[in-house]
C-alpha cells in the first residue's frame, strides 16, 4: 500500500481528523452504536469513512447498520467534494453531494462546534431476501447533532420568549439561566441548526447486499444481476416475482445486456481503446513467468512485449493476440467464426455502456463490467476499489509501477 500511498491512490483528497474533532467523531460513533477508535489521528472520506479506523476495526463497513440501511458522519464542510472509498451503494457519493449542497449552511453552523450523524434509511429495517432491493425506489436521509445542539438552540429561543415576556427580564433565575447556556453553547439565536429530512429517488443501482448486487429498473425489464452464487441460487427459486435473474458469470449475460440496449457491442471500435490495450497486457503479465527486463521496461516497449510474448505458448499467444488476429482475418473471410479467435473473457472485456445511457447509468454499467471481467487494473481502481488493492497486493512490483503510472495518466485524462 506504501506506493499506492507516495502515489495519491490511497487515502489521497481525504480529510486529515486530530484533536477535537477526532473526539467528535468517536462521539459520533457511540450515538452509531459503535466503539469508538484509539487513533489520534486518521482521515476521512466524503461519508466520514476512515480507512485507518476500517483497518483498525477489522471492518470496511463499520459506520453501517446491517446491509440495509447506510450511516455517515459529517465533520466539517471539508468532506464535500472528497471520494467515497468504500460506499455500499452505487449512489452513495452522488447522495452526500446532495445533502452538502441542500445545507451547506447549516453544515458549517453546526460543524463550529459539533458533528452530523446522516442516516440513509431507505424505510426497510433489515434485508430477508434479495427481491426487498426491488422495494428500494426511495432514499430519506435524516439527521442527528452531536450533543443535540439543535435543541439547545430551541431551549435558548424558549429562556428569550419567556425573557421578553412581561416584566420576566427581571427575573435574576431566568438571567443565570440564559447565562449558563450562552456559556456553554454559544450564542446559537442566529445559526442554522435545523436540516429537515431529504428524501431521494432510487432507480438503478448496486449494492453490496447479499453478496453484491446490481439491481436495473431503467430499461426494458427489471434485472438483478448478482456477484454471489450462493445467492443467485437462492433467488432463482423464487418465481413469484417478474423480474430477470443472472448470476454476474453467466454467458447468457452480456448477450441480454445488449438487446436490453444496457450494453454496446462495438466490437472493433473497443478493441482500439486504451482499455482494451491494458487489459491485453495485464493478460500477457499473468501468463508471464519469467523476464530478464522489469515488467514496466517490457509493457512500455513495443519491442520488448513482442519478444517475451513470442517466447510463451502458442496457446498463451493465441488467446493474447485472439482478438487482432480475429479482425485481421475477417476482413479476408466472413464466414470465420469469432469464438475461435476471441475467448470468453475478451468477448466480455470488448463490450461497453451503450451510447443512449445517462452518465450516472454509464457509470454503474462500468461498474458491472468491471465486475464481469476485472482485468483492467484502471477500471478496477475506480470502480471496485476493495479488489482492486487485495489485488494489487499480489501483483509482481514492477508491474505495479506500470499501473500506477497508468491510473494517474488515466486520472489526469478524466
Amino acid at each position: 500500500m506504501e506506493k499506492l500511498k507516495v502515489a495519491g491512490l490511497y487515502g489521497d483528497q481525504l480529510v486529515t481528523v486530530t484533536g477535537v474533532l477526532a473526539k467528535r467523531y468517536n462521539a459520533c460513533l457511540a450515538m452509531l452504536g459503535c466503539e469508538p477508535t484509539t487513533l489520534a489521528h486518521f482521515s476521512i472520506d466524503i461519508m466520514g469513512w476512515s480507512p485507518e479506523i476500517a483497518l483498525e476495526k477489522k471492518d470496511n463497513y463499520y459506520l453501517n447498520s446491517g446491509q440495509a440501511n447506510t450511516n455517515a458522519i459529517i465533520l466539517t464542510p471539508a468532506q464535500q467534494g472528497k471520494p467515497a472509498y468504500m460506499p455500499s451503494h452505487s449512489f452513495d457519493k452522488a447522495l452526500m453531494e446532495t445533502v452538502f449542497t441542500a445545507s451547506a449552511k447549516a453544515i458549517k453552523d453546526i460543524t463550529k462546534d459539533a458533528a452530523l450523524c446522516v442516516h440513509i434509511d431507505q424505510n426497510i429495517d433489515a434485508f430477508f431476501e434479495p427481491f426487498d432491493l426491488l422495494r428500494y425506489n426511495k432514499i430519506k436521509i435524516s439527521f442527528e447533532i452531536l450533543g443535540q445542539l439543535d435543541k439547545k438552540q430551541q431551549q435558548q429561543w424558549e429562556l428569550i420568549k419567556e425573557f421578553i415576556k412581561d416584566y420576566q427580564f427581571i427575573d435574576r433565575r431566568l438571567h443565570q439561566q440564559l447565562l449558563d447556556s450562552a456559556k456553554a453553547h454559544g450564542d446559537l439565536r442566529h445559526r442554522a441548526l435545523t436540516i429537515d429530512p431529504i428524501t431521494l429517488e432510487v432507480s438503478s443501482f448496486y449494492t453490496r447486499a447479499f453478496g453484491g448486487v446490481f439491481v436495473f429498473k431503467d430499461f426494458i425489464q427489471d434485472m438483478m444481476i448478482f456477484e454471489d452464487k450462493a445467492a443467485f441460487d437462492k433467488a432463482i427459486e423464487d418465481t413469484s416475482h417478474e423480474v430477470l435473474l443472472f448470476h454476474k458469470d453467466h454467458d447468457e449475460l452480456i448477450p441480454t445486456l445488449t438487446s436490453h440496449l444496457v450494453l454496446g457491442n462495438d466490437l472493433k471500435k473497443s478493441s482500439k481503446s486504451r482499455r482494451f490495450e491494458r487489459i491485453k497486457k495485464h493478460r500477457f503479465v499473468m501468463a508471464l513467468d519469467a523476464s530478464n527486463h522489469p515488467i514496466q521496461e517490457i509493457l512500455d516497449s513495443h519491442f520488448l512485449f513482442k519478444k517475451y510474448l513470442s517466447q510463451m505458448d502458442l496457446n498463451t499467444q493465441q488467446q493474447i493476440n485472439g482478438v487482432s488476429l480475429y479482425f485481421q482475418k475477417v476482413i479476408i473471410n466472413k464466414e470465420i467464426n469469432r469464438e475461435d479467435y476471441i475467448d470468453t473473457s475478451y468477448f466480455k472485456a470488448l463490450h461497453r455502456p451503450h451510447s443512449s445511457l445517462e452518465e450516472e447509468q454509464q457509470e454503474l454499467v462500468w461498474k458491472l463490467l468491471t465486475k464481469i471481467v476485472p482485468l483492467d487494473p484502471v477500471s478496477l481502481y475506480w470502480y471496485d476499489k476493495a479488489s482492486f488493492y487485495k489485488a494489487f497486493g499480489q501483483w509482481p512490483a514492477s508491474y505495479q509501477d506500470w499501473v500506477i503510472t497508468q491510473i494517474l495518466k488515466e486520472n489526469k485524462a478524466k
